[in-house]
């Protein structure tokens, strides 16, 4: 893009972040790839809260993604509101921006809103993008959760089957058999271990792959937010200026009639003033006139 092209109010496409976030799940599937056999292992070791965990990750991405894609229509109706001329249908109506659409209604290219329209506009906005991130902060926290559940789970099946064995032991008999014994009995509070360590990895693993893909996320929406605030901060300021422009052409053309006003009384009172002369001058030269008719009427 050039100098040329590069327009401060037009809002960019969030299509970076969805690549890093695609690039980083891509590479979580390759090391799942190749470590599948210890992670198959680990997963028989608890397979049902490790399929929940692994439900939860599988949600937290898909909604993270959604996040990201949701904005492109957002994104493209901005653009479309801001150059589409009087007449014309955008397309796509938003979602994230559905209050601020209704409002508009069909002015489009430049519109003018109000300070408080525009701090409503913003609020909804946030709320809305807040609103999107809980549902993955969550499922992120319950990620950690269940890890740690599947620790205490293990740890309880460990200590139970530890004091199970050592109170199923005898001194008495052949200590080769009681070492046996011993052997047998320690199998479960391994087990419990297995349970113990395979959640809280998945669990941990997890949290750390969503905490990735909502910060991705949280960016994204971050940048749509600021920019979308620039935008319409500029709109208002566009419309103050030009409200200010017509305050002051309404101003001076005041100032021009108010002058051509003063103009025009002057000129009518020179007038007068030129009638009220000439009045005078014609009384005088009737008195003259009248004197000498007097004058020579006396003569004869």
């Amino acid at each position: 893009m050039s100098v040329q092209d590069f327009d401060p109010y037009k809002l960019s496409s969030p299509r970076g972040f969805l690549l890093r976030m695609l690039l980083f799940v891509l590479l979580v599937g390759f090391i799942v790839l190749i470590l599948h056999e210890q992670i198959r292992r680990a997963f028989l070791a608890n397979p049902g809260l490790n399929g929940l965990i692994f439900g939860v990750l599988f949600i937290g991405i898909v909604l993270a993604f959604r996040q990201v894609i949701r904005l492109f229509r957002e994104v493209r109706w901005v653009n479309d509101f801001r150059i589409s001329d009087p007449g014309m249908t955008l397309r796509d109506a938003p979602v994230l921006l559905a209050p601020m659409a209704s409002l508009l209604g069909n002015r489009l290219g430049r519109a003018s809103i109000s300070t408080l329209t525009l701090r409503s506009i913003l609020d909804s906005v946030g709320t809305r993008l807040d609103e999107a991130r809980d549902i993955g902060r969550y499922l992120t926290g319950l990620l950690v959760f269940l890890g740690l559940l599947g620790t205490f789970w293990g740890l309880l099946e460990t200590v139970s089957s530890i004091g199970a064995v050592i109170g199923g032991l005898s001194v008495q008999g052949d200590a080769a058999v009681v070492f046996d014994d011993l052997k047998r009995g320690l199998g479960e509070p391994l087990a419990g271990m297995g349970i113990a360590f395979s959640s809280s990895l998945f669990g941990l693993a997890g949290s750390l792959v969503l905490g990735f893909l909502d910060l991705q996320a949280g960016s994204a929406q971050n940048r749509f937010y600021n920019e979308l605030e620039d935008w319409l901060s500029g709109t208002v300021a566009g419309a103050r200026i030009e409200e200010q422009e017509i305050e002051l052409s309404g101003s001076t053309a005041q100032v021009k009639i108010a002058d051509g006003m003063s103009r025009l009384v002057e000129h009518l009172r020179a007038e007068q003033r030129l009638i009220r002369d000439w009045m005078q001058k014609q009384a005088a030269d009737t008195e003259e006139i009248r004197r000498m008719m007097i004058d020579k009427k006396d003569k004869h």
